[in-house]
């Protein structure tokens, strides 16, 4: 399930209902969507879409998206470093970034012009919304796999514009995501992906 962290201020946030309220303001809305034998786990990328159509639908009718797709990145995805290297960095886009999580997670983070920057952990089951214009940069998490259903106004609005002087170098490009298990409380370094490198 998702988390908000907000490290300037150590704080870490887990309970929907305050992840919900805590978003509103910044125009971010969270949904958990059910994955449990919805979709095998080899489904092709049309039975995801039809298996979500009815939430599909729902949003391209509430928020006026025209299409969707999905996005599978996994480690052996060819040239996955410079696609990573895209979102990275610190970014905005012309039109709502929708994605819903059938497996996999990442981390979105979120530079708001008045507050503190703070990160969201998608995993499987989590939709997030990042708003039209808001400074952003995304991670994939040390298993560096996601598989996600991606909605759009129209494919250009998807393009990155890039934030001169970004602050993402200041904030730790790690998501340790559900693999990431120790015995002891010291870090397994060898699991953690620096996708900054």
């Amino acid at each position: 399930m998702a988390k908000i962290q907000i490290p300037d201020q150590k704080r870490e946030i887990a309970d929907v209902e305050q992840m919900r309220a805590f978003l509103e303001p910044f125009g971010i809305w969270y949904e958990k969507w059910d994955v449990e034998g919805r979709i095998g786990a080899d489904a092709s990328d049309k039975e995801i879409l039809t298996a979500y159509s009815p939430e599909i639908e729902r949003l391209k009718t509430a928020c006026g998206f025209v299409t969707a797709d999905v996005i599978n990145v996994k480690a052996e995805t060819p040239n996955l470093d410079a696609m990573l290297n895209k979102f990275n960095k610190e970014h905005t886009h012309s039109e709502d970034e929708v994605r819903f999580t059938v497996y996999g997670s990442g981390v979105f983070h979120i530079h708001p012009d008045n507050a503190p920057v703070f990160s969201i952990t998608v995993e499987s089951g989590d939709l997030v919304n990042v708003p039209r214009g808001t400074k952003h940069w995304f991670n994939l998490c040390s298993d560096r796999k996601i598989r996600c259903i991606r909605l759009f106004e129209e494919m250009a609005g998807w393009t990155p514009h890039y934030i001169e002087g970004g602050v993402a170098e200041k904030y730790s490009p790690l998501c340790l995501g559900p693999s990431y298990l120790t015995s002891s409380t010291k870090p397994n370094l060898e699991s953690v992906v620096n996708l900054a490198e």
